[in-house]
């Protein structure tokens, strides 16, 4: 009885390639041990991604009935969200345009199958 449980995080005010960088770590580990590495990452994107999973742990375990031992991070991805153009005045009445950029962070998570 495999089940995928999802959770989502939307318009994350970090952009998609850095949030990258903290999510290919936590890739098909066991989410016990996913948790504990996000927990010391310096990165700023690693405390939001830890906020997810543990969404995600506990729509596991409220919806299914999962204990979170059993679980792992089948799939993380970051996709780009909407990015916000401003504008800064430069030199010589030009402007040079600022990207912030956002991202979208999915997380699917699976039961272990018992052996």
């Amino acid at each position: 009885m495999a089940h995928d449980i999802h959770a989502k995080l939307r318009f994350l005010p970090i952009s998609a390639q850095k949030v990258r960088l903290v999510i290919d770590v936590v890739r098909g580990k066991d989410v016990v041990q996913a948790l504990e590495v996000l927990r010391f990452m310096p990165q700023g994107a690693a405390q939001p991604v830890l906020k997810l999973l543990s969404s995600a742990v506990a729509n596991a375990e409220e919806n299914f009935g999962v204990s979170r031992d059993d679980l792992y991070v089948a799939k993380i991805f970051a996709d780009e969200a909407p990015t916000r153009k401003w504008r800064r005045f430069g030199a010589r009445g030009r402007f040079k345009p600022l990207l912030r950029r956002s991202s979208h962070v999915t997380v699917i998570l699976h039961e272990r199958e018992a052996a």
